[in-house]
């Protein structure tokens, strides 16, 4: 099994200042705020507000954080889209050297069969010169990547695992019951990790790991050991402000808690628009009640 993927991978947001611009100053603060209690680095993926990065801000991120990464942790680089044929072009011109494994969601909008889905993973599969791990994430997608057509991708050689966020915990278990074992299952919901760990899960991609790498560090690593009810205590210190998270959109109170930590600012591009001050007080009043960080 790939021990590179096995714990905590936050999915990172990308700092941006004021006039929009990405704040890399900002940015080596995360990466150091954040190696606190991770395991690999996921960049670009869609918490890092990839839909509206262009291709050569993604190549800066992707060689600044290579080049500022604390304590060289693996990389997981995000690559996906509803473009089949875009997302070869995109693999053919970036630079992913240093890169341990790709990310790529289920593509959105076009509501593919899963055949389609299929076809779509296994191109990128056989282009990408690193290997790749699956995202399934219904409710951006508008499509599920099945536990059947997961299954059927994991014997491609070049598809390592599965970064599941469906919410559908039978979904999970068949996926775990019947995967070949060095396919990776990987939580894509914070909140179910304990759970997707006790059925097999080797760790998780988190929002949560940004603003709060320690806390969800201990949460993972004691489940991990098999002491679910010491993970339990730390979970529940995360239960009221989990969905601040995503009230507002992600990644806005991600940043939002990163800003009152003094870790960069809270700028999002648009369509989204930084938090409210209703959201700003939630995730304060969450941050101080169970001492989270």
């Amino acid at each position: 099994m790939n021990s590179k993927f096995r714990g905590v991978g936050p999915a990172l947001i990308t700092p941006f200042k004021k006039d929009l611009s990405i704040d890399f100053e900002a940015l080596k603060g995360l990466l150091e705020h954040t190696a606190k209690g991770s395991d690999y680095f996921v960049v670009q993926g869609t918490t890092g507000e990839s839909a509206t990065t262009t291709f050569e801000e993604k190549q800066e991120i992707l060689n600044f954080v290579k080049a500022n990464n604390p304590k060289q942790l693996p990389i997981v680089f995000g690559v996906g889209g509803n473009n089949t044929a875009a997302v070869l072009d995109f693999l053919d011109k970036i630079d992913l050297s240093g890169v341990d494994a790709i990310l790529s969601a289920s593509p959105h909008y076009n509501k593919p069969s899963q055949e389609g889905i299929y076809q779509h993973y296994v191109a990128i599969a056989d282009k990408s010169p690193v290997p790749v791990i699956l995202y399934n994430v219904p409710g951006r997608t508008a499509s599920n990547l099945t536990a059947a057509t997961t299954l059927r991708l994991a014997a491609h050689p070049n598809i390592i695992g599965i970064k599941e966020a469906s919410g559908n915990l039978e979904q999970c278990m068949h996926i775990a019951s019947k995967k070949p074992d060095d396919f990776l299952l990987i939580s894509g919901d914070d909140l179910l990790t304990n759970s997707l760990i006790a059925m097999g899960a080797v760790g998780v991609i988190s929002v949560l790991a940004n603003p709060f790498p320690e806390t969800f560090a201990a949460m993972v690593q004691k489940a991990l050991n098999g002491d679910f009810a010491g993970s339990s205590k730390e979970l529940f210190k995360l239960i009221e402000i989990n969905p601040t998270m995503y009230e507002e959109s992600n990644p806005v109170g991600a940043k939002e808690a990163l800003k009152q930590q003094g870790v960069c600012d809270n700028y999002v591009r648009m369509p989204l628009l930084p938090a409210t001050e209703q959201l700003s007080g939630k995730i304060a009043v969450g941050i101080k009640a169970f001492d989270l960080k």
